[in-house]
């Protein structure tokens, strides 16, 4: 008896696979075109291109939630973008300051796409 058309063992046949889907197109601007205009003394500069991206849907008003559903991340990792860009841009854990707001003060405002 032949499965898939072929005969030998069914490990021979072709099994079809699931395709990665792409997560659809940021409306921000690319990361590695706004890297590319700063200084290098910016402290933006440090980001890696992943937490640019997420600082800018911070600079939005999104919640982890919502950036991990648009960037196509768990929360957990974006909890993890968002604790290195703290770190990286010396925004230190404060009862007297909220650090998402400091940060997001540091993100040039890019004007929203159509």
């Amino acid at each position: 008896m032949t499965t898939c058309g072929r005969s030998g063992p069914r490990s021979a046949c072709s099994i079809p696979t699931r395709t990665s889907v792409s997560p659809p197109p940021s409306r921000t601007t690319s990361p590695t075109v706004v890297a590319r205009r700063r200084p290098p003394d910016d402290p933006l500069s440090t980001l890696t291109a992943r937490e640019r991206e997420v600082l800018a849907l911070m600079a939005e008003g999104r919640t982890n939630l919502g950036i991990a559903r648009r960037l196509w991340l768990t929360a957990r990792t974006v909890e993890t973008h968002a604790s290195s860009i703290m770190t990286k841009l010396g925004l230190a854990a404060s009862d007297e300051d909220h650090r998402r707001v400091l940060a997001v003060l540091v993100h040039p405002r890019q004007p929203p796409a159509a």
